[in-house]
């Protein structure tokens, strides 16, 4: 940096609070680095390693100098990787990794952890390109002949190496976990009297503990690395009892099949007696073992059950199980540790002890029942309201887990003092049991009484959502109750129907409120909008009397749209005109028909919204919908709404930086093509045109290309014989498209596209063979059949297949079959795959009714054309 200031002056500056001073400062360091990148390095190692220099001098150089090959963004952190391999001297690279490893030693605890960051950076690139084979050695070194001050620091940079996420150094560090394990190690022991020392050691043992696979495969390396992790959970110093419970959980997390003996011997004991610690950060982490223990058994249970034979099982050992008696217990005397004051997302003991006993329930079922149950029928009716939430809230936690037969009886008996108990004086008890009735609603919803338990349950939940901190979980109930009890889709009546029209009452007056406070609002409407699908028919009158509402609070959202002076203004008007509008579509897919005579009023005020919404609005999406349902419901009157509505849906097709609602203009060409039928046709040159366009775009992700082939059979389904102009591009595309595989290494994203594109492929063909045969231009198909077979023998050879795709390939089958009836393609149909396809999918019991009858109908008219006479073409 020659003819610049002082570097020592620049890093002071980058750290000033002054902005004109660290714009500068940044700036001179970045064109040092631009000018002479070796030099610049050199430079703040020098300053990094300096002694002379205050300790947060050079911390800012040792920062500076991390940053100038590492970087958050994977692009620019490859770019930078790279100019340290192939643009830094050699010499100068040897001499800044020489000084990074003398300044660990240095005695001012800044510049050692600085120097910590810039070696383990140094690593992440060298490491997996065997360029710097000392590291290690001389980490562990350090750690067993250096002073305190080259311990910790060193201990610290095997933390950072560690913890780095960068797949090709965590593949590298599985060679060095000898060296890390001698060092971590080393420092965590009990016999090392320096606290930092120790604490540096642990958190990096909990950081390595992932490349130590084959040293805990032995069983004497595997016992002193849990004796000195134990012994660390009884330290004096609370922050080495947190970093070992961490190495706990992980140890747990990775290593279950090796736990039996230490959970025997130690690990049952030390969590007991963690979770009751004073300090809470180290009685969560305790707390957390055995929500650890829980997903583990649980994970196993699940792999267990989709093994072949019992020689591919997990052990399972049911830690959980065994400790239900003394674990339980104590998860809910910490549920009574509550902070009246803490806010709604914080994390504290009596949290993570609800989650624990959320996940214990489902790990033991049943076994859970009698000690919650004895806790909840002893603190109910407790006068500190600390006790008397607590077992409500894990009379909640265990709903799910239990089978429901065996909670029903208790949930019975249980539901008029809960819904007493919305009327508690505390509103953390009234939160908690609106909570409680939401788990109770959704995994035990068979035990309640409609007579007895609907009308006051219903009651108090309206109360409670006249309080903000209760609103979420009471709408949450109300939804549940909803769709327990909607009964039979066009059923005249269901349980809640007396209940239906004072809901709605209820829901709209709140939502009306000047006062509601936004996110209440928001979740009301969601209510509203599950109230409206789950209704009997003996409510639509009343349905369409909320239509009615509901397009009149749309309107009002107008003027709204200009009076809008900050983001959270914007934000608050486009979640209303969203909620409003998921209703309103709720409302069209109810009423079916019966909405056209609201159909123009509708379309003009959802047209006003559009045409004046912010561009990087989300509403137009929410507005596409109802369209979609508007359409769908009209069918061909639709039409008259076209020439005003077309080009806010091409500019959506066009819209290419904004995916999702590109992807939701695509999905509304289907729905408006299909209602439209042949009344569509005006319009299809240009659908075409937007949606090949996007097709061979760059800037869309592959996931849109499945939805545009789907959509050119809804258009060919709607136009007919019409679409005989976009056959052979069409044609084309679908044969290209059908030469992608996943290939044997296929990513599970890769697998998962083949299939969702396969499935296009086929919809489409669907759509265009039925076009040619109701149009009598099956003769222009015959070019394509063969290569419409071939991609049929590929899905029928395929173990990657889903149901919808075994569907729409029957759908093709049939489709082909009853297209030349004359037994045309007889030769093709004779081929033994595709009896065996057929067969397959029409014994497939985990299938679908309407899968099985498309396979069922594709087998008879295979039988057709192959008992046909006429053979004209032959496809292999």
């Amino acid at each position: 940096m020659e003819g610049a200031p002082d570097i020592n002056t620049v890093l002071t500056n980058s750290l000033s609070t002054d902005a004109t001073l660290r714009n500068a400062a940044e700036q001179q360091l970045t064109h040092a680095a631009e000018t002479n990148f070796s030099q610049y390095l050199l430079t703040l190692v020098e300053a990094l390693a300096n002694e002379n220099t205050q300790g947060h001098i050079r911390a800012a150089a040792g920062i500076a100098l991390k940053n100038a090959f590492t970087a958050r963004e994977f692009a620019r952190q490859a770019a930078l990787q790279a100019k340290w391999l192939n643009q830094t001297d050699p010499e100068i690279k040897k001499r800044i990794k020489q000084l990074a490893l003398e300044t660990l030693a240095s005695t001012n605890a800044q510049a050692g952890q600085a120097t910590a960051q810039v070696v383990a950076a140094i690593a992440v690139i060298e490491l997996p390109r065997n360029q710097w084979p000392e590291l290690m050695h001389a980490l562990v070194q350090n750690v067993s002949e250096g002073s305190q001050h080259q311990k910790q620091a060193s201990l610290t940079t095997i933390g950072f190496i560690c913890e780095a996420q960068d797949a090709e150094l965590r593949a590298a560090l599985v060679s060095h976990s000898n060296a890390i394990l001698t060092a971590v190690v080393q420092g965590a022991r009990k016999e090392e009297p320096n606290n930092e020392v120790r604490l540096a050691a642990i958190t990096a043992l909990g950081d390595s503990l992932e490349f130590v696979g084959n040293n805990f495969k032995h069983e004497g390396e595997r016992n002193y690395i849990m004796q000195v992790v134990c012994e660390a959970t009884q330290a004096q110093d609370s922050r080495i009892q947190q970093g070992a419970f961490g190495c706990l959980n992980r140890i747990m997390a990775l290593y279950y099949d090796n736990m039996r003996f230490y959970m025997e011997k130690a690990l049952f004991g030390l969590t007991l007696l963690g979770m009751k610690s004073e300090d809470e950060d180290v009685a969560k982490l305790a707390v957390e073992f055995w929500s650890t223990v829980c997903e583990e058994e649980l994970a196993i249970e699940d792999d267990n059950a989709q093994v072949e034979s019992s020689d591919q099982m997990r052990p399972m050992y049911g830690f959980a199980r065994i400790a239900t008696n003394e674990v339980v217990p104590v998860l809910l005397n910490l549920l009574t540790k509550q902070d009246e004051d803490a806010s709604d997302d914080e994390y504290n003991i009596s949290r993570a002890a609800y989650q624990c006993l959320q996940l214990y329930a489902q790990a033991v079922g049943s076994t859970i029942i009698a000690p919650v149950l004895q806790f909840v029928e002893a603190n109910l009716r407790h006068e500190d309201w600390h006790y008397r939430d607590a077992a409500v809230s894990a009379f909640g936690a265990i709903m799910d887990g239990p089978e429901e037969r065996v909670l029903e009886p208790y949930v019975k008996s249980g539901m008029q003092p809960l819904i007493a108990m919305m009327e508690d004086p505390s509103v953390h008890v009234r939160d908690s049991t609106a909570y409680a009735l939401g788990r109770i609603t959704e995994s035990c919803s068979e035990a309640i009484d409609p007579n007895v338990h609907l009308e006051p349950l219903i009651h108090q939940l309206f109360n409670g959502l006249n309080n903000a901190k209760m609103a979420a979980s009471c709408c949450w109930a109300l939804m549940n109750l909803a769709e327990r009890f909607a009964g039979d889709f066009g059923a005249a009546q269901n349980p809640l129907t007396p209940h239906f029209k004072g809901c709605v009452h209820n829901l709209l007056a709140l939502t009306g409120r000047m006062d509601c406070e936004p996110s209440v609002r928001t979740a009301a409407y969601e209510v509203l909008n599950v109230f409206v699908q789950t209704s009997a028919n003996d409510s639509l009158a009343d349905v369409a009397s909320l239509s009615t509402v509901v397009l009149q609070r749309l309107e009002e959202t107008l003027p709204l749209q200009q009076q809008v002076v900050s983001v959270e203004d914007r934000i608050i008007l486009e979640d209303m005109q969203t909620s409003l509008c998921t209703v309103l579509q709720a409302t069209i897919q109810r009423l079916d028909k019966e909405i056209a005579p609201q159909g123009d009023r509708i379309m003009q005020i959802l047209l006003q919204i559009l045409s004046t919404v912010n561009g990087k609005s989300s509403v137009p999406e929410s507005i596409f919908a109802v369209i979609s349902g508007l359409a769908n419901a009209m069918e061909e009157e639709f039409v008259k709404y076209m020439q005003a509505f077309t080009p806010f849906l091409f500019n959506a097709l066009a819209n290419q930086e904004e995916p999702s609602l590109c992807s939701m203009a695509i999905g509304l060409v289907s729905d408006i093509t299909r209602s439209l039928g042949e009344r569509s046709q005006p319009y299809c040159d240009d659908f075409m045109n937007y949606l090949l366009n996007n097709l061979r775009s760059t800037a869309l992700a592959n996931q849109f290309k499945p939805a545009i082939l789907q959509c050119f059979g809804d258009i060919a389904g709607a136009i007919g014989g019409h679409f005989e102009k976009y056959l052979a591009v069409v044609a084309q595309i679908l044969q290209q498209a059908a030469t992608i595989t996943a290939g044997s290494d296929g990513s599970y994203e890769m697998l998962d596209y083949v299939v969702s594109l396969r499935e296009g492929i086929m919809d489409a063909w669907g759509g265009i063979i039925g076009a040619m045969k109701s149009s009598d231009k099956t003769g222009i198909l015959q070019p394509f059949v063969p290569s419409i077979f071939e991609l049929l023998n590929s899905i029928a050879h395929d173990t990657n297949r889903s149901e919808a795709l075994m569907r729409a390939s029957m759908g093709v089958i049939g489709d082909l079959a009853d297209a030349y009836p004359n037994g045309q393609l007889a030769d093709a149909f004779r081929q033994e795959w595709v009896t065996a396809m057929i067969k397959e999918t029409r014994g497939n019991r985990e299938f679908q009714a309407r899968t099985i009858e498309t396979a069922r109908w594709a087998r008879e008219q295979v039988k057709r054309q192959i008992g046909g006479t006429q053979t004209v073409l032959s496809a292999a």
